[in-house]
């Protein structure tokens, strides 16, 4: 892509990226806005229908009316017109697809419309790596989620996750595990949290308040197939931490994160390395 280069889409319309968005934007105002982070791979957007499906059942949630154009072949063709017009279809990529309800009104809308903004940028990994560079991770105590239909949402207020980066770098962590009102281990600041013990691989239930992960839903279904493991959708507290052989977080840009280390708990990273390797012939086949 050429440096300096970047092109966004506003409802259909290809704009410079530094067009500027009305300071009423419902979004920016009110965190009234959904998003999806997708991966693509040299123009091919990696669980399309995964996203698609949590986007439109998160729209209903949120009361945003769905209009009739916003089939899945309308938006899989308008990122591909954006990967097109960044000159990014013979490379890997982050997507952004935002969805905002259209401006007017207080905390009470005046519509319940939407339009959408589809920005790019580049990224290095065409299929997902096994990262063993030593990961530490730590709890984020200073606040928690409140679990309901609403935290397993990806909308744009992320309070708690911007003030739990902060914290993580304050304390040379790569990352925090967040918990719930109930103290369990909820997710990490970027992904879904898994945990294995022995032969059994256990992740929090959506209604301990984790997001409804794509990569979580991959993962899943992956292991569902191996005959070798159990997978277990339960409660996870921080003293179960401390008895796991492995800790893993998941999502669709990194895939399968390995965490090293936990307190004072070094974790190995043998399962996230046969997971990642069927993930990546999962993507191949597809």
């Amino acid at each position: 892509m050429l440096a300096g280069f970047f092109m966004t889409n506003f409802n259909g319309t290809i704009l410079e990226e530094n067009t500027f968005l009305s300071p009423q934007n419902r979004g920016y105002a009110y965190g009234d806005a959904l998003f999806e982070t997708i991966k693509t791979s040299y123009g091919k957007i990696l669980f399309w229908e995964d996203h698609y499906f949590r986007l439109m059942a998160s729209m209903r949630i949120m009361r945003m009316e769905i209009p009739m154009n916003f089939t899945m072949e309308f938006l899989e063709e308008q990122m591909q017109k954006t990967l097109e017009a960044n000159q990014l279809l013979k490379s890997s990529a982050r997507i952004k697809l935002m969805i905002h309800r259209n401006e007017g009104g207080f905390y009470m809308p005046d519509t319940n419309d939407v339009s959408f903004i589809i920005s790019v940028k580049q990224i290095q990994d065409d299929f997902y790596l096994l990262k063993t560079d030593f990961y530490e991770v730590d709890l984020f105590k200073d606040y928690y989620i409140s679990p309901s239909l609403l935290s397993t949402l990806k909308t744009n207020n992320k309070a708690l996750n911007v003030i739990g980066s902060i914290f993580a770098k304050e304390n040379n962590l790569n990352n925090c595990l967040i918990l719930n009102t109930d103290k369990k281990v909820v997710e990490a600041l970027n992904g879904n949290i898994f945990l294995v013990k022995e032969n059994v691989i256990k992740t929090p239930p959506i209604s301990d308040g984790c997001l409804k992960g794509v990569m979580r839903t991959q993962v899943i279904n992956i292991v569902k197939a191996l005959p070798e493991y159990e997978i277990v959708e339960d409660s996870i507290s921080p003293f179960d931490l401390q008895k796991a052989d492995e800790l893993f977080i998941t999502n669709v840009i990194s895939g399968i994160q390995p965490i090293s280390k936990y307190r004072k708990k070094i974790f190995f990273n043998d399962v996230s390395r046969e997971l990642l390797q069927k993930l990546n012939v999962k993507i191949r086949l597809n």
